[in-house]
């Protein structure tokens, strides 16, 4: 199954990398939402612009540390958001919790839901599956906003995980960061950026040695061009 993911999304690595690919959607009134907010994080909702995602399990850090982390920056920093979104991503290399993406069966399924829809609900440029997170780097088709797409894919693979487990209860934290891409530089850094999550946080030597994010693919199709 992999490996059959890994033939179909590689071969349009080219298209997805180049910050000046178009591609046309299905063509219904749609009108973006621009910043708005839903009493958690703001969030960037401007049509087919390439956004960087971060998404964490429920578990993934203790609720007490995020509300003193949140009360000390409302008064200590202009860049709240910012600076709280970089410490909860560094803290996310700790793996606290129970690290259900850590599971190979759990993190096919989130795998498999990221690629199921590129191309039709967003364009699909750079992911990787880490234990208890995922990032991702894409840009909703027109007619799909961003939070839409969040908020199917996140039940749709929260049940499938539950399934999995055997388990009940809440999977994924609710609400979940994003950063849209202003320039060619920022999209290569957070390409690089969240292909080497793994290389961070001591799970591999290398982006393409993780099998869980586009560097595995990236490095297969390589791999299959030389031979």
């Amino acid at each position: 199954m992999m490996e059959e993911s890994a033939s179909r999304w590689s071969a349009g690595i080219p298209a997805r990398m180049s910050a000046q690919r178009e591609k046309s959607c299905e063509s219904v009134d749609y009108k973006p939402a621009g910043w708005h907010s839903r009493g958690y994080l703001p969030h960037f909702d401007v049509g087919e612009v390439f956004q960087s995602i971060t998404i964490r399990l429920f578990d993934s850090m203790p609720q007490s540390l995020l509300r003193r982390w949140r009360e000390e920056l409302a008064h200590e920093s202009r860049d709240f958001e910012d600076e709280l979104r970089w410490r909860i991503e560094a803290y996310l290399y700790r793996g606290y919790g129970a690290c259900h993406l850590a599971d190979t069966r759990i993190a096919g399924i989130v795998q498999n839901a990221l690629l199921h829809f590129d191309g039709e609900r967003y364009r699909l440029s750079a992911w990787v599956v880490m234990p208890n997170h995922v990032h991702l780097l894409a840009a909703p088709c027109y007619a799909h906003s961003l939070s839409k797409i969040m908020h199917s894919l996140k039940p749709y693979t929260a049940q499938e995980a539950n399934n999995t487990l055997q388990a009940k209860g809440r999977f994924w934290f609710e609400d979940y960061f994003d950063r849209y891409i202003r320039n060619a530089k920022h999209f290569e850094n957070a390409v690089s950026y969240i292909e080497n999550n793994p290389v961070r946080a001591g799970l591999c030597a290398f982006p393409g040695e993780w099998p869980f994010g586009s560097a595995w693919f990236r490095a297969r199709s390589a791999n299959a061009s030389r031979g």
